[in-house]
């Protein structure tokens, strides 16, 4: 197990900064995710990690050595890109073993390597297959396969699931998991879809438009969101944003709500209080938001409900067997240790 560590990195393409100072240390043995919405420069960090761009300043530092200069091939990582780049006249073992094909082990030792791996995999039994042969998930499993086959220092994937169905990325996020656990391989792994970060990292690197906005665990950047991006981003659904002022300790929104928010700094100020729909409940009584319910989304052991407020529509969750009817005037409520409030111009988060 090997460490990554990235100072200050920058990339520009022409006049371009496409990333601006990136700072990040891996652990050895962590599995860390970056995830952010398309062209926000989390592909493009692994490219440089991998050796596959030009660095244009600062440094790739992996198992105590600068790589900046080295060919991929010389950095002692492996990579795992969105197709799966297996070569379809070659069966599962030589696909595998693939990755050992300039190595000087012997022969014997090479296909013991090969054994091993495809035990780790649930794969034995295919090692004699062809490609087209194998399901989706199997295909993907041959392409982690020739990566683990080397050993190396640093694991990078690239979107391994963005081909997969529904089901298959699901157990596919499993099988990684599983996987990290059993070898406690040190994994940067690169998405768009925040349910596969949430699910997956030791720790999470959210970005956009080339900056690092938030690095932390998974229930770090769930609870407490570093600013209004990371809690729209993060979340599914989508975290509600409204408008109001906070004034000596009671946020009055826009729309006439009002909550009680001790500790709060005294003075009056603009803000932009966010709630997520799994802590907005319909309370008895006068609650944060009131209006009438427009759409329903039964989900079983609750229900999604939203509601027509003066800044638009909002989504709370309410009880699965009794909700709300479509139409019925609700008020909804929330917990003030629930509630998130943010700087309408910086979209920082103010506490």
């Amino acid at each position: 197990m090997s460490n990554l560590i990235i100072r200050d990195l920058v990339k520009t393409y022409g006049k371009t900064e496409v990333l601006h100072a990136i700072n990040l240390e891996v652990q050895a043995g962590e599995f860390v995710v970056f995830v952010g919405p398309s062209g926000c420069g989390k592909s493009t960090t692994l490219r440089l990690v991998a050796g596959l761009e030009e660095v244009t300043s600062g440094e790739i530092e992996i198992s105590g050595r600068v790589v900046n200069n080295l060919e991929p091939k010389d950095r002692d990582i492996a990579m795992v890109f969105q197709n799966y780049a297996i070569y379809p006249h070659m069966t599962v073992r030589k696909n595998i073993g693939f990755g050992l094909r300039a190595s000087k082990m012997p022969r014997a030792e090479k296909d013991k390597r090969i054994e091993e791996i495809a035990e780790i995999l649930g794969m034995t039994d295919l090692l004699s297959r062809k490609p087209n042969q194998l399901s989706g998930g199997q295909r993907q499993r041959v392409a982690i396969g020739r990566a683990m086959v080397r050993d190396p220092a640093v694991f990078l994937f690239d979107e391994p699931l963005s081909n997969l169905d529904a089901q298959l990325r699901t157990q596919m996020r499993l099988e990684i998991k599983k996987l990290h656990q059993r070898v406690g391989a040190t994994i940067v792994f690169v998405t768009h879809d925040q349910v596969e970060a949430m699910t997956m990292a030791d720790r999470i690197v959210i970005m956009k438009d080339g900056h690092i906005q938030q690095i932390g665990t998974p229930a770090q950047v769930y609870h407490t969101p570093a600013n209004a991006f990371v809690a729209g981003f993060i979340g599914s659904p989508s975290m509600n944003m409204l408008s109001g002022e906070v004034s000596d300790g009671r946020v009055t929104l826009d729309g006439g709500g009002t909550l009680d928010m001790p500790g709060l700094p005294g003075g009056t100020r603009r803000i932009t209080l966010g709630v997520r729909p799994d802590d907005l409940h319909p309370v008895d009584g006068h609650g944060l938001i009131q209006g009438p319910v427009t759409v329903r989304e039964p989900l079983g052991h609750e229900t999604l409900i939203y509601v027509g407020a003066g800044s638009g529509e909002i989504i709370a969750k309410a009880d699965g067997r009794t909700p709300p009817p479509v139409g019925a005037n609700v008020s909804l409520g929330a917990a003030p240790e629930n509630v998130h409030l943010f700087d309408p111009e910086t979209g920082a988060a103010l506490r």
